[in-house]
């Protein structure tokens, strides 16, 4: 595995610099963001998910047969909310050291309101440049996803890229329909003044993780050839002080109002406790070429 100079990595999710670093380029590596059992239960957990053995899980792909964990798992590119039916997925959303980080990047109240499991096998799409925001707009802009490798993320096998310093604008760049087979989400963002070249490759071992800000611009290439999977847990949180205003508003809510409220809080309080939580979205498998956000 290659190494670039230029990403910002940390050991201690509370080291001074983080937060500084994190405001600069756009995101930051933490090192060992959940420990080896974890990564191996999430191992376990991704076979059982793409089973149906932890719940259902909506729009899975028809299996034609017995088939061992290996080939059923190629089937799968992403299942969304994997953290509602298992119990690894859940307790990466709480990880520590990523809790750590998270109150340094975002502030002391954090809650989660998405997490997706990816499972790249050799040969699966990536995902054009595109920005987390697009797809979970937050009132204060405090979108920060949380990318944790379940396998290593190498070029070879489909690792994230990034521009760093993109986000700093807090600008969304248009959008357009794509169709290219070599990615998955349907939208891709263009017009931007970066090009291809300002990329950086976020190689990272199993285990750590990258932190990135909502409007970063990332993408992620194609798994080439048969290099085993580049499976990934990425977490979406937010400030719990901001409204959520994703999803559809529901008919006569006020739309300076709207706050979806199936969340997790993940540290610190919850201002809007007063108006209870909800439990409506429901694991489900997105199929290549179906849009959405993350690699």
């Amino acid at each position: 595995m290659t190494t670039n100079a230029t990403l910002s990595t940390f050991d201690d999710p509370t080291a001074p610099d983080l937060a500084s670093a994190f405001a600069r380029d756009g995101y930051v590596i933490l090192d060992n963001a959940i420990d080896d059992d974890l990564v191996e239960a999430l191992k376990r957990d991704a076979a059982r998910i793409c089973r149906g053995e932890l719940g259902e899980v909506a729009a899975s792909p028809a299996s034609t047969g017995p088939v061992d964990d290996e080939d059923l798992m190629r089937q799968f590119l992403c299942i969304h909310y994997p953290h509602k039916i298992s119990g690894a997925a859940r307790t990466a959303l709480h990880a520590p050291r990523i809790v750590d980080a998270l109150t340094r990047v975002i502030g002391s109240n954090v809650k989660a309101m998405q997490s997706m499991l990816f499972i790249k096998s050799e040969g699966k799409p990536g995902q054009a440049w595109h920005q987390d925001e697009f797809f979970i707009p937050t009132r204060d802009r405090s979108l920060t996803a949380v990318w944790i490798a379940v396998d290593d993320a190498t070029v070879e096998n489909g690792c994230l890229w990034v521009l760093p310093g993109s986000h700093r604008r807090g600008v969304l760049y248009p959008d357009r329909e794509q169709r290219d087979p070599a990615f998955d989400c349907s939208i891709e963002a263009y017009d931007f003044p970066w090009e291809d070249a300002d990329a950086v490759p976020v190689e990272i071992p199993a285990g750590s993780a990258i932190i990135f800000n909502g409007y970063l611009l990332h993408r992620s290439l194609q798994n080439s050839g048969r290099h085993g999977y580049r499976r990934a847990l990425a977490n979406h949180y937010m400030s719990a002080e901001s409204l959520l205003p994703w999803q559809q508003v529901p008919e006569g809510s006020h739309v300076g109002k709207h706050d979806f409220r199936d969340i997790v809080m993940i540290a610190g309080e919850d201002p809007y406790r007063f108006k209870g939580t909800i439990d409506v979205a429901r694991p489900h498998s997105r199929p290549d070429q179906d849009g959405g956000c993350d690699r």
